[in-house]
């Protein structure tokens, strides 16, 4: 199974849609908020669902801020972060991931991309898209029996 997962488009939708078309097949399409209303343009492009988190500049946004899902055997923690002070650490992330039973938590808000594994909870950050960011990347995670892989695709 692969997953996609973009985060902080901030209006930069045809990008996304372009990074999707890059990752080829994928199984599940993941938008982690700002801008959630970018998640609906592109299940609009595409004709599929994408699962979508309101962030911090989504403040009219009707989806939900977190969600806990299951892909495969594992658990995710779905969040865009901001409610977690991830510019300042994992830290509040890493106890809500314990208390969700999580495998794997997806999150954005700081617009750097990042792989993180801390007390065996996979932590991706997939990035920014946003025309404003310096550096443009999405992430895909391959699940394989009871393993998942992660890396971060530039779109540079």
């Amino acid at each position: 199974m692969r997953i996609l997962v973009v985060s902080d488009t901030h209006g930069n939708y045809p990008l996304a849609v372009r990074a999707i078309d890059r990752a080829d097949r994928v199984d599940h399409i993941i938008h982690l908020g700002d801008v959630a209303d970018d998640a609906t343009l592109i299940e609009q492009a595409l004709d599929r669902p994408v699962v979508k988190v309101a962030g911090n500049c989504d403040l009219t946004s009707t989806a939900p801020k977190k969600l806990c899902m299951s892909f495969g055997r594992k658990n995710f923690l779905i969040t865009h972060g901001h409610r977690y002070n991830v510019k300042c650490g994992l830290s509040q992330l890493q106890m809500e991931a314990r208390s969700a039973k999580s495998h794997v938590v997806l999150y954005g808000h700081t617009h750097v991309a990042a792989i993180d594994e801390r007390e065996g909870i996979l932590f991706v950050n997939p990035g920014c898209i946003a025309e404003a960011c310096s550096s443009k990347s999405f992430a895909l995670l391959t699940i394989t029996g009871d393993g998942i892989a992660a890396e971060i695709i530039s779109l540079e």
